[in-house]
């Protein structure tokens, strides 16, 4: 009986210092937030002295104290608050631990990207140059001088010399494996867009006479190319080194282009001809795709060869109405014409169509020039003059169609840093130009030193201290989007 009760006693006295060592467990020392503490980076939570775990509190300096003497256990005494005990006077307050300060320090994730630009420097004889040095270029961006933080150069679509930029920080605490440059760097990257919704159907041989040429002077070996059509081609070559492909794909392009009379006797909309609409939405969604994919695509320069014909919103604006303010139409007969004036209510829209057109090739330059991508268009027509005698189109809307068309083409290449190879029949010295610029050029980078992110659109000026030289470069480019906080994600698909 004597042992077993002394071994009863024991157990309890071990019990009792078990309980009162959990009681002080539980009493946190009181910690006063500091100002750093209440600033708490985007997307963090901040961890108050209530919420630190167990582990962290029970480090405190009072851990080996003795357990309290009193009637009711030490277990089931209410631990104080540490918000409402205000500290004793002349006491000192404990020092909190340093790793639960750690968790309440605030993370900044600031995310730097490369841009990178093609620049193309050229002597007073208009020949390359290929002898600039890294310290004779000086970037501008929004008039700010640029540290140029890569510098490469490239002759007949090869690497030749590369500075390259310095490695990102890797995040703290993360191991990342040592990155190793990608083998497959060698050659160019031209995606061929043949927009042959927009190419008449009677230029079918002219326009594959025009890519046979383009196999032929443009594609070299080590060159990555990709096919792309909007139309009933369909014609859709991933990029690939295989020039059988090209060729394949060559047989298949026949133009597809709404003849004059079809615009004037189609389908009428709000803003318009419905059909051209359309027409031009589904090339430039095209357009937009190719340009993100090559977005991905860093460090080389990339050409995207644009086959078209140019677009016009409002088309033959006064024959679609039935007007003859020159006299054209008199005396002709089985011209198909609207008999009854239209809808004022109705035209209200087509008075945008310009503003339209100019609000879409501007938001397609800036994709592209934010993938660094430089577009070449080509006009297949050539030098054009007056409209099929089959077409009965009045002689003043037949240019203004012609020049708005080719217009929208030159926009598209003087705003990405290409040529235009519009109104002319030498389609060699063009392709040839067009091979000089995608061969020979220099790849500029540099990390912005504007922070602000709600300056989205960046002009970019390239200069050269040599005397006498000419830079053709990007004029700029603009950030992405950034995503709104606290915008609940999409719903998944099919739901």
């Amino acid at each position: 009986m004597q042992s077993k009760t002394s071994r009863t006693g024991i157990c309890a006295a071990v019990l009792a210092v078990a309980l009162a060592a959990c009681a002080h467990a539980t009493r946190l020392p009181e910690v006063r937030p500091t100002p750093n503490a209440q600033r708490v980076a985007p997307g963090s939570e901040a961890t108050t002295p209530a919420q630190a775990s167990p582990q962290t509190s029970a480090k405190g300096p009072a851990s080996a104290s003795q357990p309290s003497s009193g009637s009711q256990p030490p277990a089931l005494q209410q631990p104080p608050q540490p918000q409402q005990q205000p500290p004793q006077a002349g006491s000192q307050a404990a020092k909190p631990d340093p790793q639960a300060a750690g968790t309440q320090k605030p993370t900044f994730r600031v995310q730097i990207e490369l841009v990178t630009t093609d620049v193309i420097v050229r002597d007073s004889k208009g020949q390359f140059v290929a002898d600039v040095a890294k310290d004779e270029f000086e970037v501008y961006e929004d008039g700010v001088k640029q540290d140029v933080a890569s510098f490469e150069l490239n002759r007949g679509g090869r690497h030749t010399s590369l500075v390259a930029p310095p490695p990102a920080a890797a995040e703290e605490g993360i191991l990342l494996p040592v990155s190793r440059p990608p083998s497959d760097v060698a050659g160019r990257i031209l995606i061929f867009f043949i927009d042959d919704l927009h190419l008449e159907f009677r230029n079918t041989a002219r326009i594959r006479k025009l890519l046979e040429d383009m196999q032929k002077m443009l594609i070299h070996d080590g060159d990555m190319f990709a096919i792309q059509t909007t139309g009933p081609s369909s014609v859709a070559v991933d990029l690939t080194y295989d020039k059988k492909r090209f060729a394949d794909a060559i047989k298949r392009i026949s133009g597809s282009e709404l003849k004059p009379s079809e615009i004037i006797n189609g389908p009428e909309g709000a803003e318009g001809p419905s059909e051209v609409r359309y027409r031009a939405h589904v090339a430039f969604s095209t357009v937009n795709d190719l340009l993100l994919t090559l977005d991905q695509v860093r460090n080389r320069r990339k050409a995207l060869i644009y086959v078209s014909d140019g677009y016009d919103f409002n088309p033959f604006e006064q024959a679609r109405m039935g007007e003859d303010p020159n006299g054209f139409f008199e005396g002709r007969t089985g011209v198909n014409r609207a008999d009854t004036e239209a809808d004022p209510w109705q035209n209200q829209g087509k008075q945008f169509a310009d503003a339209d057109l100019v609000r879409e090739l501007a938001d397609l330059t800036r994709t592209a020039n934010r993938a660094n991508v430089t577009m070449y268009t080509i006009d297949p027509r050539g030098l054009v003059g007056s409209p099929d005698l089959d077409e009965q189109v009045d002689p003043t809307e037949w240019n203004d169609y012609l020049h708005k068309s080719q217009d929208s083409l030159r926009v598209l290449a003087e705003q990405t840093g290409g040529i235009a190879v519009v109104n002319q029949n030498d389609f060699t010295k063009a392709l040839q130009k067009i091979d000089a610029d995608t061969s020979d050029y220099y790849m500029l980078g540099y990390y912005s030193k504007n922070p602000d992110p709600t300056k989205r659109y960046r002009a970019i000026d390239v200069k050269v201290t040599r005397p006498n030289m000419t830079v053709t470069a990007r004029k700029g480019y603009q950030l992405k989007r950034q995503p709104r906080t606290g915008t609940p994600p999409p719903p998944p698909a099919g739901k």
